[in-house]
């Protein structure tokens, strides 16, 4: 079976394709060329479903979209649905990492708790919807560290490591991050919606 994955971040695509070719081998993954929607939802649940209507409407195939980003709490939750244009809308992930750098840079190690949080729509050509959420829970580190990954990584250090070996997203393997990353908790509640298909 084939399903398109509606996103032009070249890095989201290699991500999930890992991620479905572990869960459902059977699912052909293609990418997405068509025209990019307007994403002028408030929550991550909207943009997700506004890019998964539109690849799914442009290609007639079967559509999954993940909109994601980093919730800080001590920002009330921000960047959140921001996470792309948080330095301005030139989507500049250099930028926007040191812009939260710098917001952060007094705020002691117990208030910089964050999580990633990703929203993954499915939406069928016969019009079926269905949206699922994965969160990754940790803090935020005061400097980068590690060149892996993409985005935030670098910066975001997940909860559940041994005491003195934590390490950020960036310094993660890719297996580790698929293994453990908001997008695979969130995929891992749609495989049972994908073996319905």
């Amino acid at each position: 079976m084939r399903i398109v994955l509606a996103t032009h971040n070249p890095h989201k695509v290699a991500e999930l394709q890992q991620i479905v070719a572990q869960a459902r081998p059977d699912l052909e993954v293609v990418g997405y060329d068509g025209p990019e929607p307007v994403e002028d939802g408030v929550t991550f649940a909207e943009n997700a479903l506004i890019k998964a209507r539109a690849a799914a409407a442009h290609t007639g195939l079967a559509a999954l979209a993940d909109d994601s980003g980093i919730c800080v709490d001590v920002l009330g939750g921000s960047p959140g649905v921001f996470s792309a244009y948080w330095a301005g809308q030139k989507k500049d992930a250099a930028a926007n990492l040191e812009l939260l750098l710098d917001q952060l840079r007094d705020i002691a190690d117990p208030h910089r708790t964050a999580h990633f949080t990703s929203t993954i729509a499915l939406v069928l050509p016969d019009g079926r919807e269905q949206v699922v959420e994965g969160r990754w829970p940790g803090r935020l580190a005061h400097a980068a560290a590690g060149a892996g990954g993409f985005g935030y990584d670098p910066i975001f250090v997940p909860d559940g490591q041994p005491a003195g070996e934590e390490r950020s997203v960036g310094e993660f393997t890719s297996e580790e991050k698929q293994a453990q990353s908001h997008r695979a908790r969130a995929f891992a509640e749609l495989v049972p919606l994908l073996a319905a298909l």
